[in-house]
């Protein structure tokens, strides 16, 4: 009967008697390189070697190694010799882009610890900042008092008790606050035993490590684990992996690795490298013999874990391979495992963690520490063999880590449902606006997206003025673009604004333009933030904020004094709404070039009545005169009742010098759909959006539909008189697209792109199916007043009462609020849904005939149907009514949401590069 380990040394011993031959293989060049081999008896020889010298250095049992080394052999074989000496190891890893910082963490290390020996290489040690007292060696060294030790071999090793402390590891945090977190013996058995219920490794497998020895994952998940069941090791570099991410599959190839370890940023990076694959990768990548890689250290993105499940499917990738996890030092590494990733994240955006490994209980609390039913959201706590004990020499931070009845707190906040945990956010790493919690993760996600900022080098952390009654946002990005393109940084940070105003419902007081090496990360490539927002209130970017300042007063035209008093007051109100100070609002500024999206005309709107009276600012007027100057002689109009006269064009944003792109809009006729979509363009193109007719009072609904193309066309060509023409529609808006540029062709203009959102030649069928209350249904939806269910159940419910009774039903649904901001009663919404109505009539007498050049088709799902038969039997017939080949491109989202807050970052990007490309610009 094989009698259990009582502590990790037995792992080790048992390796080098059962497994004699196999080891570990270091790799440290990359694949291709060669490797060199060191069987488990050598690893244990080269530990008892070193252990001479260690105990030369007059350690006794439990005294504390610091472990500062980067090379993977020389790192475990002076782990090892620390085990077998019961001495006490920490793997840190070395801070050389920040001398001070990394100063002070030796400094910090040092006390904490209570002086214990740091030992490292020839190269580190010479590279070390000065720390007074430190104690310091070298593995050189270490060998070299063995050898000289008369020849006296090292002895027995130590036998610790089961609950002595194995090792400790420092926990990420900004300069001089590390905690050491304690893992005994008993708590690495129980952890290994554990993971292994999930991973089921045998002798014969293979893992593959590339992290960092100071990460708990690389010395738990991918060295003890692994060591428990004798199978073989391959051990990277960190550097070699992130300087060239397709290191990590060509590795997996080349070793046949069944199990490996990384977090989501390498997928991400691996997602990109896709599209660059040499053809000799192509050819000999061989994926197949992976079983499983565990992703954790930070949220699996969904989409992100997809993509790369199916670029690399070809070369024989599992479906199922990927593992989304949760651990942390403080549980032993990894401890939660969801084994059904990607089917059980349908719709998520982030990937379930699973359940607990065998003994280890979860549960989420509320803020007294009361159990919360599956469903609800609290702070995740945890209990089980496998959590530490607490933290080293720091008892206030170990009685703040648990409960009175001994659960530790994560700091994460989650839900289980049906067993399964899933995170929501980190309370350390949130931003909290008048008492809301924003998960910085989320915003990072979608901003690392946009171009003109680098993917993994976005961080978005709080800051609180000293009399600020609530945090306040910062978003620090890294800009690719150079210092000279202007025009391509100050777009890049009017995206971030809007982004995230759509994203979380409110601007960032500080966007940060910030060189590389000025983010902070831990081994694993996580950012700093906390360390990041102590720079930030100490002043350490103070120059970086001055360039963007005067980056934006230069784009918004400098500063014009305001010429009267309505311009004074819309001065201050713009002043209010943005959170500056009125003499820093030009009369020439734009509501939208100043960050204002659709989300905060409301507020203007409120701002407007209060100080000048004007209960009702139709919200066009905004979107036609958004400049301080305009609006002022607007408002001056509507309050002597003034009338203006029609012009389809909507100025949506008219900075950039590449060709302007004019919108048609869908069937609801309104423009107010392009408005978030606009922001994106800042300084690149201008964007102009194309109004129905009918909307003000007096005016006439369009009687045919070759009267709507023709006032157009003349609209546009009084903008732009001559080509090349850029336009676009979405829905309804793509058949007048198409037909505006069949006439400014027969006129002699060039028309180099002609966009369809989601719309195919033929709409008779689909504008035949709508009466009246299914028009009113659809504007009521696209207008987000109704959800989708309503939208499919309302018709038919509502079809056979009274028109009147029909709207009433229908705006008694919609959220109040939602009606506030869309300036919105019974007689607006039945005169807007009248001038829908009218557009679908229309719509029903149209069909398509004769072509243009080329149309560029942005497809997303159908509003019924599968995307695939929408693209392949309805779309696909533009090719019918052009000369050229035609471009279809897929975006995400559904027919209603293309463009919305969800998706519009995503969708502007796709939608500028076909521009781009079409029209000859792109750089």
């Amino acid at each position: 009967m094989t009698t259990p380990p009582t502590t990790i040394v037995d792992l080790l011993l048992r390796a080098a008697e059962r497994q004699p031959s196999s080891g570990l293989r270091y790799c440290t060049g990359g694949s291709g390189a060669g490797h060199r081999d060191q069987s488990h008896v050598e690893l244990l020889a080269g530990a008892r070697r070193l252990l001479t010298g260690l105990r030369a250095h007059g350690l006794r049992p439990q005294d504390k190694i610091v472990l500062l080394l980067e090379d993977p052999a020389e790192f475990l074989t002076a782990f090892w010799a620390a085990q077998l000496g019961g001495f006490v190891p920490c793997p840190m890893a070395p801070q050389r882009g920040d001398r001070s910082r990394w100063a002070a963490q030796l400094e910090h290390v040092d006390a904490l610890l209570d002086r214990p020996l740091v030992v490292t290489d020839a190269a580190l040690a010479a590279e070390l900042p000065p720390v007074e007292g430190l104690v310091v060696t070298t593995t050189d060294t270490l060998g070299r008092t063995a050898d000289g030790h008369d020849g006296e071999p090292a002895g027995e090793p130590h036998r610790a008790a089961p609950e002595d402390v194995a090792v400790l590891v420092l926990t990420s945090g900004s300069t001089g606050n590390s905690k050491a977190v304690e893992l005994s013996h008993v708590n690495l058995l129980a952890s290994m035993a554990g993971k292994n219920g999930y991973h089921r490794l045998t002798a014969t497998d293979t893992s593959l490590n590339w992290v960092s020895f100071d990460h708990v994952a690389a010395l738990l998940e991918c060295h003890l684990l692994p060591l428990s069941v004798g199978c073989r090791q391959v051990h990277a570099s960190a550097q070699v992996v992130l300087g060239e991410p397709l290191e990590f599959l060509r590795l997996v190839s080349e070793h046949r690795v069944t199990m490996t370890f990384t977090p989501n940023f390498l997928l991400g990076l691996l997602n990109t490298a896709a599209e660059r694959m040499p053809a000799a990768d192509r050819e000999r990548l061989d994926l197949s013999g992976l079983r499983h890689i565990v992703s954790g250290g930070e949220a699996v993105v969904c989409a992100t874990g997809r993509t790369f499940l199916e670029r690399y499917a070809p070369y024989g990738l599992d479906p199922a391979v990927l593992w989304p996890a949760f651990g942390m030092t403080e549980t032993c590494a990894g401890s939660i495992y969801s084994l059904g990733f990607p089917q059980a994240d349908e719709g998520r955006e982030f990937a379930n963690l699973g359940t607990p490994v065998e003994g280890l209980r979860i549960r989420v609390v509320d803020a007294e520490d009361r159990a919360l039913p599956e469903g609800e959201v609290g702070e995740l706590q945890l209990n089980g063999p496998m959590i530490t004990r607490g933290y080293h020499n720091n008892e206030e931070a170990t009685r703040e880590a648990f409960t009175a009845d001994g659960w530790f707190r994560s700091g994460d906040l989650g839900r289980i449902d049906e067993g399964r945990l899933s995170l929501v956010g980190r309370s350390k790493d949130s931003v909290i606006v008048n008492g809301v919690n924003y998960f910085s993760h989320e915003l990072e996600t979608v901003l690392e997206q946009l171009d003109g900022v680098s993917p993994a080098y976005v961080a978005a952390f709080p800051t609180r003025a000293a009399d600020g009654d609530t945090e306040q946002l910062v978003v620090a990005f890294h800009c690719p673009l150079p210092a000279e393109d202007e025009a391509g940084r100050y777009r890049t940070l009017a995206a971030i604004r809007s982004t995230t105003v759509l994203t979380w419902g409110f601007r960032p007081a500080l966007i940060l333009p910030l060189p590389m090496d000025a983010f902070p990360k831990t081994s694993l490539g996580k950012i700093q933030r906390a360390l990041m927002r102590k720079r930030l209130e100490s002043g350490a970017y103070a120059q970086e904020l001055r360039v963007v300042e005067e980056l934006t007063t230069r784009r918004l035209g400098g500063y014009t004094a305001p010429e009267d008093g309505t311009e004074r007051i819309v001065t201050e109100i713009y002043a209010e709404l943005f959170d500056t100070e009125p003499d820093r609002i030009s009369a020439t500024a734009s509501f939208f070039d100043l960050g204002g999206t659709s989300l905060d005309i409301l507020r203007l709107r409120g701002k407007v009545a209060e100080r000048l009276g004007l209960a009702d600012l139709p919200i066009i007027t905004v979107l036609t005169a958004p400049t301080v100057r305009t609006l002022a002689s607007r408002l001056t109009q509507l309050r002597g009742l003034g009338e203006t006269e029609y012009d389809p064009i909507v100025p949506m944003q008219v900075s950039g010098d590449k060709t302007p792109l004019f919108c048609v809009h869908p069937g609801v006729g309104e423009v107010l759909v392009f408005v978030n979509l606009a922001q994106y363009f800042v300084g690149d193109r201008p964007f102009y959006a194309l109004r129905a007719r009918g909307f003000n009072e007096g005016e006439k609904p369009f009687r045919t539909f070759e009267e709507m193309v023709d006032t157009y066309v003349t609209a546009v060509r009084a903008r732009q008189p001559h080509g090349p023409y850029a336009l676009a529609g979405y829905s309804f808006g793509a058949a007048v697209a198409f037909e505006m540029a069949k006439v400014l062709e027969g006129q002699g203009e060039r028309v180099d792109f002609v966009g369809s959102f989601n719309l195919p030649p033929h709409i008779k069928y689909r504008m035949d199916e709508l009466d009246f209350i299914e028009t009113a249904v659809n504007l009521a939806f696209f207008m987000a007043l109704i959800d989708k269910k309503q939208s499919l159940e309302l018709p038919g419910q509502l079809r056979g009462l009274p028109r009147e009774e029909q709207l009433a039903r229908l705006l008694a649904l919609a959220p109040p609020a939602r009606i506030a901001e869309l300036d919105l009663d019974q007689p607006k919404f039945a005169a807007w849904a009248e001038l829908a109505d009218r557009l679908t009539d229309l719509g029903q007498s149209y069909r398509p005939s004769g072509s243009v050049r080329s149309m560029t088709v942005l497809y997303a799902d159908p509003l019924r149907g599968t995307k695939e038969d929408w693209l392949a039997n309805e779309l696909r017939r533009w090719d019918d009514f052009t000369e050229e080949a035609n471009r279809y491109v897929e975006v995400p989202g559904e027919h209603y949401t293309l463009m919305g807050p969800q998706h519009v970052a995503a969708f502007q990007a796709i939608l500028r590069k076909e521009l781009d490309r079409a029209m000859g610009e792109g750089k």
